[in-house]
C-alpha cells in the first residue's frame, strides 16, 4: 500500500531537467554525502533536505505552534490583498506554498507517531497531529482568504496546464468544503470535519498499538518450519513459543503452516479482534459523522463525497466494478473451495468437513506444496534481503536511468537506518532522497509502506524541492546463523513499495498538490502494482535471487513456473479476499448513517461474509482494518488500479528486453511519474499505452478469459 497521505493539499507542473552537457563532471559519480548531495542540487537548481525530527515532545509541540503561527499570518497576509492587483502567485500558487509547508509538518509528525522508539514521542506525535490536522481543516473555512481566491477567479484569468488546473481544483475544494452554503451550515461542518480528523487519528493509533501475544507449544504448532520457531522472541521457553498476532509476518506464518485447525482458528480469531475494545465504538461514531458531513454538502452518502474527484467518479460504478467482476470470479471460486474441501477431508477423514476462514490460507499454501512441488518457505534460501535490495536497486537504476547512493543519515531514529541519494544517471541530477526502515520493533507501524516526508515542488524562489521519502516495512529480521530470507511474496511486497517511492522521487510537478502519489486514490497503486510482474520473470530473478549459501545456485525455471501456476490455484481466493473488503468498505459508507450506526460492524461481517468467507464467531475485524481510514470509501481502488495495472505491464513484456527495457521504462518514467496528477491521469495511462486501457489483460490474470498460458520468460 502507498503509506497515509499526510500532505494536506498539492500539484504538479513538467520540468524539463537541465542538459547532461551542462554539468559533465557530475557523470555517473557517486553521491558519498548528504552535503554533497545538497551542493550538486544547487547547480541544478534544486533543494535536497531531510527531515529534521524532533526529539522531545516539547520539540513536537513548538513544531505545532510554530506551523499553526506562521501558517495564521500566511492566511492574514492573503487576506489583506488589494482585490484590484491579485496575480496567480499571491493567491491560487500562495496557498499551495501554504499547503506545502503545512503537510511537510504533518508528514514528520506522522512519521514520529508510527515510527519512533520512544513511546513518549509517539504519544506527542500522535496528539500533535490532532491539533494540526483540526486546524488545517480551519484553512478551508477562512472566508476572507476564499472572497480573496474567488475574486482572483473572477477576473477570469488566461491560464493554462497546471497553473488552470490548480485554480480549478481549488475552487472544486472550496465547493466540497461548503463555502457555498450558509455562514451557520458552513461553520457546523467545519466542527464536524475537524471532530472527524481526531476520530480518525485515535483510530489509527489505536491499530498501531494494538498487541496480542499467544503461547503456543511445538506440538501445537506441527508443520510451522523450525528455522521460523527457533528465531529469538518466538521460542521464549524450553518448549514454549509465542507468536504475537499482530505482527504480519507472524500470522501469515501460522496460517499457512499450522496442521491444527484450532491453532489456526485460534490466530485468526484474535488477529480479528485486535484494536476491538478501542475502536468498535469509532466506527460507528466515524461513519455516522462522514455520513452526515456528505448530506449536509449536498451528497448522497459519504462514498459519492469521496470518489468524485477519482477515476470511478461514483459510487455507484465503484461498486458496479467489484460485482461484476467478484460475480465472474465465482466459477473458478467455487472450483477452488471445492478442492481445498476435499483436503481437509481427507486429512480430518471427514467427509462433510467445513472450509472456514482459518483454512484457506494453509490449504492454499498445501496445494502448491502437493501438486507443484512449491514450498515457500523453501524457496526463502534464494531471497537474502541484502541480495534482494541491492538486484532490485540494480534493475531500477537500469530502467528509469538512475543511480542510488548510500550516505550516512545525519541522525538515525534506530541504528540499522539507512539513507540513499537518488540521482539520474544521465546528467548526475540529484532527484530525492530515501530512507529505509525495514524491521519489525515494538511500537512501529506493522505494515508494509512508503511514507512522503518532504514532497516535491516549484519554490517561490524558483528552485524546486526535491522529495525526501521512506519505505517503512516489516520483514523477517536477520539471526545471528543467518540473514534476513524474504519470501517471494516479501519480494513482491518490496518491489511493490519501492514503486512509490519512484512514483514519489521521479516527480516533475510544480505544484505539490500533483506532486508524486498525489494523483487520484484509485489509480495511485497501478505503477507499483505492475511492479510486481518484475518478481515472476526469470532473468530479473537471475539478476539477483541465489541461494544465500551458494550464490551460484538460481531459481531453476521449472520452479518458477509452478510457481507462477501455483499462485494462480488460489487466485480466486485472492481477489475473492480483495473485493469482499471493497465492497464492505462501499456498502458501509453508503447504508451507514447516525440512526444505524450500530449496526455497522454486524453489517461489515455479513457482507465480508457474502463474498467470501463467514467472519470468526465474535469479531470485528473492521476494528483493525487500517483502510477505513485514508482509504475510506475507496479501497475499490486496488482492484480498479490492477486493471490499469495488468494492461500497463504488457508495454513491457511486448518491449525487446521485457521488464529491463530502458526504453520502456523511460516512457514510464517521463508519462507517469513525473507528471503525477498536474494531467489528467487518464491521459498519462494513454500515453503510456499509447491507447486506451484495455481490461483483458487482467481478465486473463483472473482466468475469467482464457489465453494460452504465458511461459516463464
Amino acid at each position: 500500500m502507498d503509506g497515509k497521505t499526510w500532505a494536506l493539499w498539492g500539484l504538479v507542473l513538467i520540468m524539463t531537467g537541465c542538459t547532461a552537457t551542462s554539468h559533465k563532471e557530475t557523470l555517473n559519480k557517486p553521491i558519498r554525502s548528504l552535503k554533497e548531495a545538497q551542493a550538486r542540487a544547487e547547480r541544478f537548481g534544486s533543494v535536497i533536505a531531510v527531515p529534521e525530527f524532533e526529539t522531545t515532545p516539547e520539540a513536537i509541540r513548538q513544531l505545532v505552534d510554530r506551523t499553526i503561527r506562521t501558517g495564521n499570518a500566511a492566511l492574514d497576509e492573503m487576506a489583506r490583498l488589494d482585490r484590484d492587483r491579485l496575480t496567480f502567485d499571491d493567491t491560487v500558487r500562495a496557498l499551495d506554498d501554504l499547503h506545502h509547508m503545512v503537510g511537510t509538518a504533518a508528514n514528520r509528525l506522522a512519521f514520529i507517531k508510527e515510527t519512533s522508539p520512544n513511546a513518549a514521542l509517539r504519544e506527542a506525535a500522535t496528539e500533535a497531529l490532532k491539533t494540526l490536522q483540526e486546524w488545517a481543516v480551519g484553512i478551508e473555512y477562512r472566508e476572507d482568504v476564499y472572497q480573496v481566491i474567488r475574486a482572483y477567479a473572477d477576473t477570469k484569468p488566461q491560464l493554462f496546464g497546471e497553473d488552470a488546473k490548480l485554480l480549478e481544483e481549488t475552487l472544486r475544494d472550496y465547493r466540497r468544503a461548503g463555502l457555498h452554503l450558509p455562514r451557520e451550515r458552513r461553520d457546523q461542518i467545519e466542527q464536524w470535519r475537524k471532530e472527524l480528523a481526531r476520530l480518525s487519528t485515535d483510530f489509527d493509533t489505536h491499530i498501531t498499538r494494538a498487541q496480542k501475544a499467544l503461547r503456543f507449544t511445538r506440538n501445537q504448532l506441527e508443520g510451522v518450519p523450525e528455522s521460523f520457531l527457533n528465531q529469538p522472541g518466538i521460542r521464549t521457553g524450553p518448549d514454549e513459543y509465542t507468536i504475537q498476532v499482530n505482527v504480519t509476518w507472524q500470522y501469515l506464518m501460522i496460517m499457512e503452516n499450522a496442521r491444527r485447525e484450532d491453532v489456526r482458528r485460534q490466530v485468526e480469531t484474535e488477529r480479528y479482534r485486535l484494536a476491538r475494545e478501542e475502536n468498535a465504538a469509532l466506527v460507528g461514531q466515524i461513519l455516522a459523522l462522514r455520513d452526515r458531513i456528505a448530506k449536509a454538502l449536498g451528497y448522497a452518502h459519504w462514498a459519492d463525497y469521496q470518489i468524485e474527484p477519482k477515476m470511478a467518479k461514483t459510487a455507484t460504478r465503484a461498486l458496479t466494478f467489484l460485482q461484476e467482476t467478484a460475480a465472474a470470479l465465482q466459477p473458478r471460486f467455487e472450483e477452488e473451495k471445492a478442492l481445498f474441501q476435499a483436503m481437509k477431508a481427507r486429512d480430518t477423514g471427514d467427509p462433510q468437513a467445513q472450509l472456514h476462514i482459518w483454512d484457506w490460507r494453509y490449504y492454499a499454501n498445501q496445494l502448491k506444496k502437493e501438486r507443484y512441488q512449491v514450498d515457500a518457505e523453501q524457496l526463502r534460501v534464494y531471497f537474502p534481503y541484502q541480495r534482494v535490495l541491492e538486484g532490485m536497486f540494480r534493475i531500477y537504476e537500469r530502467i528509469f536511468e538512475l543511480r542510488f547512493d548510500p550516505i550516512e543519515p545525519p541522525w538515525r531514529w534506530v541504528p540499522e537506518i539507512q539513507l540513499y541519494a537518488v540521482s539520474d544517471a544521465v546528467t548526475g541530477e540529484p532527484l530525492g532522497l530515501f530512507y529505509l526502515d525495514m524491521f519489525p520493533r515494538e511500537g512501529k507501524f506493522n505494515h508494509f509502506a512508503q511514507f512522503g516526508l518532504i514532497e516535491g515542488k516549484l519554490l517561490p524562489d524558483g528552485r524546486y524541492q526535491r522529495p525526501t521519502v521512506a519505505l517503512v516495512c516489516n520483514f523477517p529480521p536477520p539471526r545471528p546463523d543467518r540473514p534476513s530470507l524474504l519470501s517471494h511474496a516479501e519480494v513482491e511486497t518490496l518491489f511493490h513499495e519501492f514503486g512509490h517511492a519512484m512514483h514519489s522521487i521521479l516527480t516533475r510537478a510544480k505544484y505539490s498538490r500533483f506532486a508524486g502519489t498525489s494523483v487520484p486514490r484509485d489509480f495511485v497503486e497501478a505503477p507499483s502494482q505492475m511492479l510486481e510482474n518484475w518478481v515472476w520473470d526469470k532473468t530479473v530473478l537471475d539478476s539477483f535471487a541465489g541461494d544465500y549459501r551458494d550464490p551460484s545456485r538460481k531459481i531453476p525455471r521449472e520452479i518458477l513456473q509452478k510457481l507462477k501456476d501455483a499462485k494462480k490455484s488460489s487466485i480466486a481466493h485472492f481477489y475473492r479476499r480483495q473485493f469482499s473488503f471493497g465492497i464492505m468498505d462501499l456498502v458501509l459508507h453508503t447504508r451507514i448513517n447516525e440512526e444505524n450506526a450500530a449496526e455497522a460492524i454486524p453489517l461489515a461481517n455479513r457482507v465480508l461474509g457474502e463474498v467470501f468467507y463467514p467472519m470468526p464467531e465474535d469479531t470485528t475485524f473492521i476494528t483493525y482494518f487500517g483502510h477505513f481510514t485514508g482509504y475510506d470509501a475507496g479501497y475499490y481502488g486496488y482492484a480498479w488500479a490492477d486493471v490499469i495495472a495488468a494492461d500497463m505491464a504488457t508495454v513491457f513484456e511486448q518491449a525487446p528486453e521485457g521488464y529491463l527495457d530502458v526504453s520502456a521504462g523511460r516512457r514510464l518514467r517521463r508519462e507517469i511519474y513525473e507528471p503525477g496528477d498536474s494531467r489528467d491521469v487518464n491521459l498519462s495511462v494513454e500515453r503510456f499505452l499509447g491507447r486506451p486501457v484495455r481490461r483483458e489483460p487482467f481478465l486473463r490474470e483472473l482466468g475469467i478469459l482464457t489465453d494460452t498460458a504465458s511461459a516463464v520468460r
